[in-house]
């Protein structure tokens, strides 16, 4: 088998193909995502926190105070940026709350399988007591 013809199995599997439709859906979902929380939720929270914005919080680790954290990095100084961590954080439990709701909403119209309850049967010990029970129940 040529290489070619491993390679046009391959993507034809149904797997690869819903794999990257389930990728190429999730990029733009991120996207969606992002431009919320900066867009939307960020600035919402900054006017609740005094129009603080997160991305700004940052420690520089040379002991100087610079206004912004491109200011600290065009100075050379090394910087611990928990404005930027809290932002991904924040993106993360948007994304995974907004996942939920897909899935919930997606098993809405799921239909239901009913799972049959098959009696398994005696087992051999079993088998074997209701044999020696029947034998002493004869005269």
């Amino acid at each position: 088998m040529s290489v070619i013809s491993e390679f046009k199995e391959f993507i034809a599997k149904g797997n690869v193909l819903d794999l990257a439709v389930g990728v190429i859906i999730g990029a733009s979902f991120g996207k969606i995502v992002t431009s919320l929380t900066e867009d939307i939720l960020m600035p919402l929270i900054g006017l609740a926190t005094g129009g603080v914005d997160f991305k700004n919080w940052f420690v520089a680790l040379n002991g100087e105070s610079y206004a912004t954290i491109e200011a600290a990095k065009e100075a050379g100084a090394a910087t611990l940026n928990f404005g930027l961590f809290l932002n991904a954080v924040i993106y993360f439990f948007i994304i995974a709350f907004c996942v939920f709701l897909i899935v919930r909403f997606a098993n809405r119209f799921r239909q239901p399988t009913e799972v049959v309850a098959v009696d398994p049967g005696p087992t051999k010990d079993q088998a074997l007591l209701m044999e020696i029970r029947d034998a002493l129940r004869r005269p």
